[in-house]
């Protein structure tokens, strides 16, 4: 009778977890939006940043950008990436490109965060999610609107040069600097 039972649990234990990662990957494609690729042109914004400057991609044309989306300011992972690309903006900058940071926090959350952590970037307060939507880097958890961790380098025409999806926080400005370095060695 036992051995009935166990069968009997394993079976509805089965189903259950089959059931629980349908039910997440609909979520992951019902918050997928389609991703620029390489070689497109990249799509255009205008943003207000931390200091209320308009930003705009056209701004940018005829340099390097790196356009990185984090989820939310002061989390331990969004903290990690944008000081990690405050210690290489030097190295980022010798090579002609700019850095752009973009959430989906107000300007003032970006401002304190700018301030605390002396980022020399601009942070897009993409409060509505249309530059992260537009670059496929939007996703709703919980009912809250987050950017992916997504990084674009857009060429100096415009167009995506390199897309890196579900970045590592701490890795991804060394492998921006290795990427801007191949590309404008070819």
């Amino acid at each position: 009778m036992n051995l009935k039972w166990a069968e009997g649990a394993m079976k509805v234990m089965t189903v259950l977890f089959m059931l629980l990662i349908l039910v997440l990957w609909v979520m992951r494609s019902a918050n997928a939006s389609e991703l620029p690729s390489v070689g497109q042109k990249a799509p255009e914004f205008s943003v207000m940043d931390q200091n209320g400057t308009l930003q705009k991609l056209s701004d940018y044309q005829g340099k390097w950008l790196v356009l990185y989306f984090y989820p939310k300011d002061e989390t331990p992972g969004c903290t990690t990436e944008a000081c990690a690309y405050r210690d290489d903006i030097h190295k980022i900058q010798t090579l002609g490109a700019a850095v752009v940071g973009v959430s989906i926090d107000d300007a003032s959350s970006h401002a304190e965060f700018a301030d605390k952590h002396h980022l020399p970037f601009p942070l897009l307060a993409d409060k509505e999610g249309t530059v992260s939507k537009s670059y496929g880097s939007e996703r709703t958890l919980l009912g809250y609107k987050l950017a992916r961790r997504n990084t674009f380098i857009i060429d100096p025409a415009g167009r995506i040069a390199k897309v890196y999806v579900d970045v590592d926080a701490g890795e991804n400005p060394q492998e921006v600097i290795a990427e801007l370095r191949r590309l404008q060695s070819m």
